[in-house]
C-alpha cells in the first residue's frame, strides 16, 4: 500500500477525484451587457476558455452566468477579467434592490422621452420643407429649418442613442458584431450625412430618419428592459429566509451572539420564540412548535420536543429551545433548495437560445447587404454620396424594429390583460412556455385549498362546548385555535376570551375554572391516548365531561372543481403533488376527480416527477405556493403561484395570481396561447415588410426618410395587432 502511494504521483495526469471535486467552487457573475443569444454564447465560450473552468451556464433573462472552477487554477477576479477581454462588463452577484431596477427603467424611459420629443419636432420641420418643395421655400428659410432640425436631433441622438452605441463599441472592441452595430451605423451615418448636407446648404437632410428610428428602437428596448426587471432569478431571494445571527450557548451556560454564517456543526444554539433557526440540527432542551409551512407545505405547525429535527429558515413559534447544529451554511436543507433552484433556472436558457438563434446571422447579413448596395451603386457611377444614401436607406429599412417589438408588444398587451384579471406575468419568456402546456401539476395546501384549517364538524358540537372551547381558543394564535374561535364567532357573534390561559408549546391550552381545569389541545394533552391516531386534530376536555373531538379540513377554493373540469375538458392532464399526508390529499383528489395524486413529496421528489413527465414529452405547468414548491416551480416548463404564496415561491414562478379564484389558471393559459399566435402573426408582418421594402431600398427608390417612415409603419402595424389582445374574448379549448 505504501509503495503504491509513493508511485501514484509519478503517473502523469493521475488526480484524486475527491480532491479535485473539493477544489471546485461555484460563483454566479452578473454580466451587465449580455443582451442577446449571441452574447450568451460568447460569454460561455470566453469562460470555458479560461484556465480551471469546469462549466459555465448563462441565464440571459437575469443577465447572470453560473461558473464552476478549480480554485487552484482560477479566481473570480480572473473570470471577470476573461469576460472583460471578451468585451463584457461583469462582477460577482450581489443582491440587487428594487431601487436599482427602477433607476435603470427610469434611465431608459428618459432616453425614450427625449427621442420621442426630438422625433416629433424634427418631423414637423421636415414635413414643412417637404410640403413646400424646392420652389415654394426660399433657400435661407430651408437652411434655417435644417439647422433647427440639427440642433434638436444631434443632442437627442447623442443622449438617447447611448445604449446602442455602447453595446456596439463593446462588440467591436472584442472584434465581433451584434445587432446594435448596424443600428448604430444607420443612426450615425444618417445624422452625419444630414449635418454635412446642412453645412453645404443641401436640399435634403435626414435628421428625422435618425431620431424616428432611434425612438422606435428605444420603445422595443424599454419594453424588453421592463420584462427583464421582472425576470430576476429566484434562488438568491432564499437568502432572505436565512437567520443573520445566532445565539451560542457555551459550556458554562453563558450566551454569545455570532453571525449565523460562522456556525459549525456541534455548536449549541438558543432560539427564542419568533426567531428563525440559523442551521439544521436536533433539539436538545425545550418544547415548542415550528412553522415549516414554507418548507413542507403542511399548514399545521410541527411540535418540537427533545430529539426533534429542525431546519434552517423555519420559525420557532412557541417557547425558547436549544438545539445542536448538525448542518450549517452551505450544507443546510435551505442551501440545498437554493442549489436546486439555481440548477433549474440555468436550464431555462434553451428557450432564450431558440428565440435568439436568428440574431447570429442578422448583423453580418445587414452589413453585407448595405455594403453590396453601396458598391453596386458606386460602380454604376452615381457618386459616393448617392450610393451612401442608398446604403443608409438599406440599413434603416432592415433595422429590426418590428422584429424587436413583435414579442415585447404582445407580452405587454397580454400582461396588461392578465393584470386586469388579477394575474401578474413576470418572466419574459413565460407566455411562450405557458402556451405549450399540456399537463398541470397542482400543490394542495394554499393552491387548490385556501391554506387555512376550517372546523369540519362544528354542526356536531353543542353550543355550550363550542362557546367554551372558542373562548379558550381566542387566547392563542395557533391555526387550529383560530379556526375554533372563528367557528364559535360565526355561531354566537361575539366571544369573550378567557383570562389566565396558559399555553403549553406542543401540547395546547389550559385554564382553571370553578369546576376544575379545562384543556384544548392534542389528544395526549387532553388525556385521549387511545384516540390519538384518529381523524380529529384537536380535543376539548372540560371537568367532569367526555373530551370533544374537533376535526379540521383545509377548505377547497370555491371554483376549484369547476376549474379542474374545464382544464380536463380542454385536454390537459391534471395531477396533485403535495407535501401533506395521504389522508388529507386523497379526499381532495377524489372530490376534484383527479386520479393521479402524490402525498408527502419532498422537493427532490417533486423535481424527479417533473423530470419524468418532461422525459415523456410533456410540457408541465406547476402551480404551488410553499417553499418546498419553489425548486419545482423553477424546474417545471412553466409555473404559477398564488399571491398568498411564500415570497420565494412568488419570485420563482413565471406568474402570480391574486384573489381566491383558481380560474386564473384558465385565463392565463388561454391568454398565453393567443399571445403566442399573435407573436407569430407579428413575425409574419415584419417578414412581409422586409420582403417588400428591402429590394426597393436596394434598388434606390427609397430615401432615408421614406425608409424611416416605412420602418415606423411596420412597427405601428405590429403594435396595433398586439393591442387587440387586450379586448378580444378568449376561450380555452383543445
Amino acid at each position: 500500500m505504501a509503495e503504491a502511494q509513493l508511485l501514484t504521483p509519478d503517473v502523469p495526469g493521475r488526480t484524486d477525484e475527491a480532491e479535485e471535486e473539493s477544489r471546485l467552487r461555484s460563483v454566479t457573475l452578473t454580466v451587465e451587457n449580455m443582451n442577446c443569444g449571441g452574447c450568451m454564447r460568447k460569454v460561455e465560450r470566453a469562460l470555458m476558455a479560461a484556465p480551471g473552468v469546469a462549466s459555465a451556464r448563462a441565464h440571459l433573462s437575469a443577465k447572470r452566468v453560473a461558473v464552476s472552477f478549480d480554485t487552484d487554477r482560477s479566481t473570480p477576479d480572473a473570470l471577470i477579467a476573461a469576460l472583460g477581454a471578451a468585451g463584457y462588463k461583469a462582477g460577482e452577484l450581489v443582491a440587487e434592490t428594487s431601487d436599482a431596477d427602477e433607476k435603470r427603467n427610469r434611465d431608459f424611459l428618459a432616453r425614450l422621452a427625449v427621442a420621442g420629443f426630438a422625433a416629433a419636432n424634427v418631423m414637423l420641420l421636415s414635413v414643412s420643407v417637404w410640403s413646400a418643395g424646392s420652389d415654394g421655400m426660399e433657400e435661407a428659410t430651408r437652411s434655417l429649418f435644417h439647422w433647427i432640425s440639427a440642433l434638436i436631433a444631434l443632442p437627442a441622438v447623442a443622449y438617447s442613442g447611448q445604449p446602442f452605441f455602447r453595446s456596439a463599441m463593446t462588440a467591436l472592441r472584442a472584434r465581433g458584431l451584434n445587432m446594435d452595430v448596424p443600428i448604430s451605423l444607420a443612426i450615425l451615418l444618417s445624422a452625419g450625412m444630414s449635418l454635412a448636407q446642412t453645412i453645404r446648404g443641401g436640399e435634403h437632410v435626414y435628421f428625422d430618419a435618425s431620431v424616428t428610428l432611434l425612438f422606435f428602437l428605444l420603445i422595443g428596448r424599454y419594453l424588453d428592459q421592463r420584462m427583464r426587471t421582472r425576470a430576476r432569478g429566484a434562488a438568491q431571494n432564499l437568502l432572505k429566509m436565512r437567520a443573520q445571527s445566532a445565539t451560542i450557548v457555551q459550556a458554562d451556560g453563558s450566551a454569545e451572539t455570532m453571525a449565523a454564517a460562522a456556525l459549525v456543526p456541534g455548536m449549541r444554539v438558543a432560539v427564542a420564540a419568533g426567531e428563525r433557526f440559523p442551521a439544521d440540527g436536533t433539539v436538545l432542551t425545550g418544547k415548542s412548535e415550528a412553522d415549516e409551512s414554507l418548507l413542507t407545505g403542511e399548514s399545521a405547525p410541527r411540535p418540537l420536543t427533545p430529539g426533534a429535527e429542525v431546519f434552517a429558515g423555519t420559525i420557532n413559534l412557541g417557547a425558547p429551545v436549544v438545539f445542536e447544529a448538525s448542518k450549517t451554511e452551505g450544507d443546510t436543507l435551505l442551501a440545498e433548495l437554493t442549489r436546486l433552484m439555481e440548477t433549474a433556472e440555468q436550464a431555462r436558457g434553451r428557450y432564450v437560445r431558440l428565440a435568439d438563434r436568428a440574431s447570429q446571422l442578422y448583423a453580418p447579413a445587414v452589413h453585407i447587404l448595405a455594403a453590396a448596395a453601396f458598391l453596386g451603386w458606386l460602380i454604376a457611377g452615381v457618386g459616393w454620396e448617392a450610393a451612401l444614401m442608398v446604403a443608409i436607406a438599406v440599413l434603416i429599412i432592415t433595422c429590426p424594429c418590428a422584429l424587436a417589438l413583435a414579442v415585447p408588444a404582445v407580452q405587454v398587451a397580454a400582461a396588461d390583460r392578465l393584470f386586469g384579471r388579477g394575474v401578474l406575468v413576470k418572466a419574459p419568456d413565460g407566455l411562450e412556455r405557458l402556451s405549450e402546456i399540456d399537463t398541470i401539476v397542482f400543490d394542495k395546501t394554499g393552491t387548490l385549498t385556501y391554506g387555512r384549517p376550517v372546523l369540519q364538524n362544528a354542526d356536531e358540537i353543542e353550543d355550550a362546548a363550542l362557546r367554551a372551547a372558542g373562548e379558550l381558543a381566542a387566547a392563542s394564535k395557533h391555526p387550529y385555535a383560530i379556526a375554533v374561535a372563528s367557528a364559535a364567532k360565526a355561531r354566537f357573534g361575539t366571544l369573550s376570551p378567557m383570562q389566565g390561559v396558559v399555553e403549553e408549546p406542543g401540547g395546547g391550552l389550559k385554564v382553571e375554572t370553578s369546576q376544575g381545569e379545562a384543556r384544548l389541545g392534542s389528544a395526549e394533552w387532553c388525556g385521549q391516548f387511545e384516540r390519538g391516531s384518529g381523524q380529529a386534530s384537536l380535543y376539548y376536555a372540560a371537568p367532569g365531561r367526555d373530551a370533544i373531538a374537533f376535526a379540521f379540513t383545509d377548505e377547497l377554493r370555491e371554483d376549484a372543481a369547476q376549474t379542474i373540469r374545464e382544464l380536463k375538458s380542454a385536454g390537459f392532464a391534471v395531477e396533485i403533488m403535495s407535501g401533506d399526508r395521504a389522508e388529507t390529499v386523497e379526499p381532495i383528489a377524489r372530490k376534484l376527480g383527479i386520479a393521479e395524486w402524490r402525498a408527502k413529496c419532498q422537493p427532490q421528489e417533486k423535481i424527479a416527477r417533473l423530470r419524468s413527465l418532461a422525459a415523456s414529452g410533456h410540457k408541465v405547468l406547476m402551480v404551488g405556493d410553499g417553499l418546498n414548491d419553489a425548486p419545482a416551480l423553477t424546474a417545471a416548463h412553466a409555473s404559477l403561484a398564488p399571491s398568498s404564496a411564500a415570497d420565494i415561491s412568488q419570485m420563482a414562478s413565471d406568474a402570480v395570481f391574486q384573489g381566491a379564484s383558481l380560474r386564473s389558471v384558465i385565463d392565463l393559459l388561454a391568454t398565453a396561447r393567443r399571445a403566442q399566435r399573435m407573436a407569430f402573426e407579428n413575425f409574419g408582418i415584419a417578414g412581409i415588410y422586409n420582403l417588400i421594402f428591402i429590394p426597393i431600398a436596394a434598388a434606390g427608390f427609397v430615401t432615408p426618410l421614406i425608409a424611416a417612415i416605412a420602418m415606423s409603419t411596420s412597427s405601428v402595424f405590429v403594435t396595433a395587432n398586439a393591442l387587440r389582445l387586450r379586448a378580444i374574448k378568449l376561450r380555452l379549448a383543445k
